[in-house]
């Protein structure tokens, strides 16, 4: 099970690759964008803070067990956000994502505004309809803010549970924003993890007397949909590596403890026949000292 972990992590890692390209051309182009409106860019809907009455909580889990405290971890910080929301009298509810989550907040009745499943291999399609159904909730203005809470992978034996606000977004978060990538590595037969940290896309460049066939406004207002899905389908393939990794260090942890449990058997094993060959050893003795 460890290598099959393995093997899927690797896949995970290839799919963050493939998307790369395109959500930094996506960023390079907001950062000149934003550079040429200025400040006119903040009043579309999506960049713009309003008083928080209401927040929901977007929150990924897995859809299987035996990895260890991956799931447990996510649901005990999304519950105690949403106390800690509910204490401030702020209403809440939740975006649920994976079997997990699901099971143990619909048993608890909390809130749920929508569920989705997450697979081992997410896509764009599955991650269209999250990003779909958050703006729909935030531009018909049921929410007033997203949080998204999903697991941030570290490394192959480390996973952060993080909170962000995901809408409305930040210009300048959006434009300087860096990204990192990691590879699965192999050395003498133990699995390692490189990071390489990739920096934030420069911004285009748009020369003062480019002249666009649409308003720039409406260009910056169709990328933020597209910035957003593309958002939600890289939280669900880190969320997917982050529980591969944690499968293949519970799987490890699985296969030492058994490997003690046998030899520590064995030990008791070969101690309780020794001590009975002694035993019988003594009564031969004994008998035939008796016989004297």
């Amino acid at each position: 099970m460890k290598l099959v972990a393995a093997a899927k992590v690797r896949r995970a890692q290839d799919a963050v690759l493939a998307t790369r390209p395109f959500s930094e051309t996506l960023q390079s182009v907001f950062g000149g964008l934003i550079g040429r409106l200025g400040s006119e860019a903040l009043d579309l809907p999506l960049l713009t803070e309003r008083e928080v009455k209401k927040v929901t909580l977007l929150s990924m889990t897995g859809d299987r067990g035996l990895c260890g405290g991956y799931n447990s971890f996510m649901i005990k910080k999304t519950e105690a956000r949403y106390n800690e929301l509910v204490a401030q009298g702020i209403d809440v509810d939740l975006i649920l994502v994976g079997k997990k989550g699901i099971s143990y907040f619909e048993r608890r009745k909390f809130p749920i505004r929508a569920k989705f499943e997450c697979g081992q291999k997410p896509t764009s399609k599955e991650a269209l309809a999250i990003s779909e159904e958050i703006l729909n909730t935030y531009l018909s203005g049921e929410t007033d803010t997203v949080e998204l809470m999903y697991t941030k992978f570290v490394s192959l034996i480390a996973s952060t549970p993080s909170v962000r606000t995901l809408v409305p977004f930040s210009a300048s978060q959006i434009s300087q924003e860096s990204d990192e990538v990691f590879q699965l590595t192999s050395s003498e037969g133990q699995f390692g993890v490189e990071r390489e940290d990739l920096g934030a896309a420069e911004p285009q460049d748009f020369p003062n007397d480019m002249i666009f066939e649409q308003d720039p406004l409406q260009i910056v207002n169709s990328i933020l949909p597209l910035y957003l899905n593309g958002q939600i389908l890289r939280t669900l393939q880190e969320s997917v590596a982050s529980e591969l990794a944690a499968r293949m260090q519970s799987m490890q942890s699985a296969s030492d403890n058994a490997g003690d449990l046998a030899n520590r058997l064995s030990m008791e094993y070969n101690r309780a026949r020794q001590a009975a060959v002694t035993q019988e050893i003594l009564e031969i003795v004994s008998g035939s000292a008796a016989l004297e």
